[in-house]
């Protein structure tokens, strides 16, 4: 097998690397999260490299590309740390365009491609605990028109998206809708997350809505698939950044007058991060390359590579806080921001142990020593 990246893909992973360093350094990150956490601006800039039109086809004004595109893209806006919430994008993108009415798509996949619409995802719920099946919100129908009431949790920039994509049970079964924002019943309520990032709460009340697909837990799978990829994608750059910024302290950095680069034991912990780092990135590159696979080996597939990416962030996260030393741990130096986005990452579409009860589940008759 190939892994080789084609010049394509190294040309937007250098033109993503480029708007990174020059245009989203760690003080205007810090601006953003003062102003609350995500960015008009810098989302429209990463719209104009094309980045929110990567999974949208050329028919609708997208640039047509696929997972390994999208993996590029999200490692580079990993070693920024960038606040604004393409994952989001490319997870919407894509469900419209695999499950939705032909008009549902046309009516947004181009604004979205453009950087002129963000739709996000609202699947979380209190606790369903990760579980995709567990959906209290409830949708009905009447005279050809959808409602949907219901509580989603922890929404990324919901009170700023224009759209939300919602999963709700329609006669014990989950389907999609897409709830606009501003529709009658819709109210959010904003607040900050750890990793200085915005998110909401949003309560639907006979909210307005669209019919994605009845379809909706396959539907739903699928889309928190895409995300798992995304997510290991950008932790593989923010763990690559994170080691680099470490090394570059333990270089300057002197005790006994030596730098304590120097320190045979400390160089083993770097090693260490190095290997977790690999795993990491080799699993990530795992989830991506089987996004399309069918449903059952997917699903296998984005568990056990989040679950590795789960270990390796926390390991690397607090080797990291361990050889800088107490200054890890303060807001001014940009080591913490590193280390609370990798927390937040391990707890985004399913924590480390989750996953671990998913890979376990999903492990065939023929594992084990005695199968």
């Amino acid at each position: 097998m190939d892994f080789d990246f084609s010049d394509d893909q190294e040309q937007l992973r250098d033109a993503v690397r480029k708007w990174v360093d020059k245009g989203y350094d760690f003080d205007r990150r810090r601006a953003i999260v003062a102003a609350g956490g995500f960015d008009r601006a810098a989302y429209g800039e990463m719209a104009d490299l094309g980045l929110t039109g990567l999974y949208v086809s050329e028919e609708h004004g997208g640039m047509g590309m696929g997972p390994t595109e999208a993996m590029v893209t999200m490692e580079e806006l990993g070693r920024g740390i960038v606040l604004e919430p393409l994952t989001q994008t490319l997870i919407c993108s894509a469900t419209l365009q695999t499950h939705a009415p032909a008009a549902l798509q046309a009516a947004w996949l181009p604004r979205m491609a453009a950087g002129e619409a963000i739709v996000v995802l609202a699947q979380q719920e209190r606790g369903a605990r990760y579980q995709l099946n567990r959906c209290a919100a409830l949708a009905s129908e009447s005279g050809g028109a959808w409602t949907v009431s219901g509580t989603k949790s922890v929404v990324a920039v919901g009170d700023q998206a224009d759209a939300f994509v919602v999963p709700a049970t329609v006669n014990g079964q989950i389907a999609l809708f897409l709830v606009e924002r501003n529709a009658s019943g819709v109210s959010t309520q904003a607040y900050g997350t750890q990793d200085g990032s915005r998110a909401a709460e949003v309560v639907m009340k006979q909210a307005q809505a669209q019919l994605i697909t009845l379809n909706g837990l396959a539907a739903l799978e699928e889309a928190v698939d895409i995300g798992i990829a995304c997510t290991c994608a950008e932790a593989v750059g923010v763990m690559d950044k994170t080691l680099a910024i470490t090394v570059d302290y333990m270089n300057t950095r002197k005790q006994f007058g030596v730098n304590i680069a120097s320190f045979q034991a400390l160089r083993h912990r770097v090693a260490d991060m190095k290997m977790q780092l690999e795993l990491g990135r080799s699993m990530s590159y795992y989830a991506s390359l089987k996004l399309h696979a069918p449903a059952d080996e997917r699903r296998r597939a984005l568990a056990r590579a989040k679950y590795q990416l789960g270990v390796s962030m926390r390991f690397i996260g607090q080797q990291a806080v361990q050889l800088h030393g107490g200054i890890a741990v303060t807001d001014e130096y940009i080591a913490s921001h590193y280390f609370k986005k990798l927390t937040q990452l391990d707890m985004t579409f399913g924590d480390t142990l989750h996953q671990l009860g998913e890979v376990s589940a999903r492990m065939q008759e023929t594992a084990g020593v005695f199968a």
